[in-house]
């Protein structure tokens, strides 16, 4: 067998992975060769013959193998799988390369979605019923309705000769008091060192580790809130690579519970403009929005809730009534429910120019800014969950921190206390400013809702929180604008630490009321009990406890 990866210098390790042998199928890699001309030729008879061949691939005439490409610096590019049939020559085979995956995961309903290297008619099998594709085809999304509440179930994905086997469990009933665990962390974009903390645009060696704990101590859930890659990218295929890696990392796990996911300034794709020197000047959303934003790549990469919210079209801002002036958003802005818990999924980068902070000529969103049908969007679903009596808790997830406190003072929903910052359409900026329009968000939360629990945030890469009360100084000084009341406390818990650099806390205003600051890598768990919520926070790493709080 060779594979061939064009003009490419490295090297490719391989290995079998024994789907059906362990709970989580990893390629078992045996061998490393060096390309040549971009090429590896292998000896399948001879790698893997007895005693190496451990899934029996002789015998039951086709096999799946894993393979790593990395380049001359030794950087992680990619993990492939090939299947293979007969005992050689060998047959391509469809198989998956992403997935099988849990997603929108309710007490009745989950949708199982994979994708597969070759177009192949596939199914999945649960609960002695069969959903079946109608055409062959590479992306496979299956809807899964009539399920029992916290029920386990078994599942089987079939795609040709091949098929793979996992279990996942639904949701509590909606409005349930009983007690379970869910998981919350960000920013895993690649970090230095090597290895699989730098698997082309994820630190994948945190990751695995992350979903690991996670599923060890029986979470519901994860929710993962930007800067899964790298990013920062004017490729679509690129772009898509880096996501493909973030999901491997975490894959072994995603098959029996779900990650969910929303966007981060990193997750940024869009057209760069240079000047004669080469100096970049301007980076925008990729167009058409509806085909290349980061926003629809994002949703083709992902399966996430879609609300009633479409885009920032038809605002008072909007340059054209007649066509389309902005990206969707289609599964980067949703809510869920799990139990009496309702978690609200923001995107603080939307259609973000990363440029405009600092050259307005662009236009585009502001890292931070909640633009004004999102922020209309967050009211309304405040407002029908506070109405619903099975809800006790809500908790809205964003990437950028309301009070950075380390790394991202210049930035985030502060701009060290500029108010001057904002979006701008239309080559005019917008009315309200990031303190502005901070406050307004901060005002639904808090003096709109009594259930809305915390505010989990990310961005800056480090774990801390802060309690939000009438005590902490949240102004620059002489701020001439109307400030928030706060009528009641609220917490800001940011952990940005699944394995992007650090960053180390600064000086700000709130900073002698921000508590636990630490630069481990980290996951929370949050543990809900009725009307009582607990969060501790591990080092997936080393398994340490970094801090324990009762939030209240």
């Amino acid at each position: 067998m060779i594979l061939d990866f064009g003009n490419l210098k490295g090297s490719v390790t391989y290995g079998l992975i024994p789907y059906g042998k362990a709970p989580h199928p990893l390629p078992v890699y045996r061998f490393t060769q060096a390309l040549i001309e971009g090429k590896a030729e292998i000896n399948m008879a001879d790698a893997f013959k007895y005693p190496y061949d451990f899934v029996g691939w002789k015998e039951n005439g086709f096999l799946t193998l894993g393979y790593r490409v990395t380049d001359n610096n030794g950087m992680i590019l990619f993990d492939g799988v090939v299947s293979l049939s007969g005992t050689g020559p060998f047959e391509v085979l469809p198989a998956v390369y992403e997935g099988p995956f849990v997603s929108n995961l309710t007490d009745t309903s989950v949708v199982i979605w994979c994708k597969t290297t070759l177009p192949v008619q596939a199914q999945v099998e649960i609960d002695g019923r069969i959903y079946k594709d109608n055409v062959p085809k590479t992306h496979h999304e299956w809807q899964i309705n009539s399920l029992k509440s916290n029920q386990k179930y078994q599942y089987k994905v079939t795609y040709g000769l091949l098929s793979q086997s996992y279990h996942v469990t639904t949701a509590l009933k909606k409005g349930s008091r009983q007690s379970f665990i869910f998981g919350y962390t960000s920013d895993s974009r690649h970090a230095t060192g090597g290895g699989e903390r730098k698997a082309y645009g994820a630190n994948a060696y945190i990751m695995k580790k992350i979903a690991a704990l996670a599923y060890k101590e029986n979470a519901a859930f994860v929710q993962f809130t930007g800067d899964m890659i790298n990013g920062y990218l004017s490729s679509k295929e690129e772009q898509h690579l880096q996501y493909t890696n973030w999901k491997k990392s975490i894959e072994p796990f995603w098959h029996y519970m779900p990650f969910n996911v929303g966007m981060g300034n990193h997750e940024a794709l869009g057209y760069v403009f240079e000047d004669e020197s080469g100096k970049n000047k301007g980076f925008i959303d990729r167009f058409p929005f509806e085909t290349e934003s980061a926003e629809t790549v994002f949703a083709e990469a992902f399966v996430n809730p879609i609300s009633g919210l479409i885009s920032e079209d038809d605002n008072k801002y909007d340059p054209d009534k007649k066509r389309i002036d902005f990206p969707p958003y289609a599964e980067n802005v949703f809510y869920y429910t799990y139990g009496n818990t309702a978690m609200v999924v923001l995107n603080s980068n939307y259609w973000y120019a990363p440029s405009l902070s600092k050259e307005t000529a662009t236009s585009g969103g502001l890292h931070g800014y909640i633009m004004d049908n999102q922020l209309d969007w967050l009211r309304a679903t405040i407002q029908k969950l506070e109405n619903d009596k099975d809800i006790d808790h809500i908790f809205i997830t964003q990437h950028t921190p309301a009070f950075p406190n380390g790394g991202h003072s210049k930035d985030d929903m502060w701009y060290s206390g500029d108010n001057t910052k904002r979006p701008w359409i239309g080559g005019k900026p917008v009315e309200k400013g990031i303190i502005e329009r901070r406050d307004e968000y901060l005002d639904i939360l808090i003096n709109e809702s009594k259930k809305t629990v915390a505010i989990l945030t990310g961005d800056e890469h480090n774990y801390n929180w802060l309690k939000l009360t009438q005590e902490v100084p949240i102004y620059p000084a002489d701020y001439p604008s109307k400030k928030l009341n706060v009528s009641r406390s609220i917490y800001q818990i940011n952990n940005g630490a699944a394995g992007a650099p650090y960053y180390a806390q600064e000086v700000l205003p709130w900073s002698k009321f921000t508590q636990s600051f630490s630069v481990e890598n980290a996951l929370c768990l949050f543990y809900v009990n009725g009307k009582r919520i607990t969060m501790k926070v591990y080092n997936p790493d080393t398994l340490n406890l970094i801090d324990e709080l009762e939030v209240k």
